[in-house]
């Protein structure tokens, strides 16, 4: 009975270990209510738009996730994946994964959400403050920063989450 105890013992501590070295994943914790947990997800969030901002210039490719090209799923699929979060990889899905956030309480690090050629949640880029976010736009063009004020984007911005 003991060996099968240890045995147990190092399989549920294998278990453990596995669990902590892998990337977290959205906002689960933040939702249990742990503070301390919150503030490692703001500055994963933090660091997520830093990564972001750092792939301004690559180039937009449809279904990319890497700084040989991205789409505007894959850029924040990879900037938080670099930051240590797992989040999913499609806009649909990513929308899913955080928590409604109100355009005038927006942070660093923060998804926003835009509606684009009648298509619903069709574009996502990432906040970095002060009225600016990071995406990739579309074909034949490069990761940039562009500001929610632009026209374009006001009429198009449809919603913001918080991962």
């Amino acid at each position: 009975m003991k060996v099968i105890s240890r045995l147990t013992c190092i399989v549920v501590l294998g278990f453990l270990a596995a669990c902590s070295s892998a990337p977290r994943t959205g906002d689960y914790d933040i939702a249990a209510g742990n503070p301390q947990a919150a503030r490692a997800d703001h500055e994963a969030a933090l660091q997520a738009a830093e990564n972001a901002r750092n792939m301004v210039g690559k180039p937009y490719r449809y279904g990319g996730n890497s700084p040989s090209g991205f789409d505007c799923s894959g850029l924040v699929h990879y900037s938080y994946l670099s930051a240590g979060v797992a989040i999913p990889r499609t806009t649909g899905s990513q929308l899913k994964a955080g928590f409604p956030v109100p355009e005038s309480s927006l942070r660093a690090g923060d998804l926003v959400f835009f509606d684009q050629e009648g298509k619903k949640f069709s574009h996502v880029g990432i906040y970095l403050g002060n009225g600016r976010f990071v995406h990739a736009p579309s074909g034949g063009k490069q990761v940039r920063i562009d500001s929610l004020d632009m026209q374009y984007w006001q009429k198009h911005f449809v919603a913001a989450r918080r991962i």
